[in-house]
């Protein structure tokens, strides 16, 4: 069973969009290009914060 948890191996910041992309199974650059747009909006941003706090990390 597949957990969501921070990329070790994919991570630019804390390595959420890299988690999430392995977790989807989907390019991390897509996962990335969504959090701007959300991040534009301001949503985004407090998203990937709250996300780098909860998430654990990958083992």
């Amino acid at each position: 069973m597949k957990k969501l948890c921070k990329s070790e191996r994919d991570r630019k910041i804390c390595g959420v969009c890299g988690g999430i992309a392995e977790y989807f199974g989907i390019d991390s650059t897509v996962v990335r290009l969504v959090f701007v747009l959300f991040g534009l909006l301001s949503v985004g941003v407090a998203f990937y914060i709250l996300a780098a706090l909860l998430m654990p990390n990958e083992m």
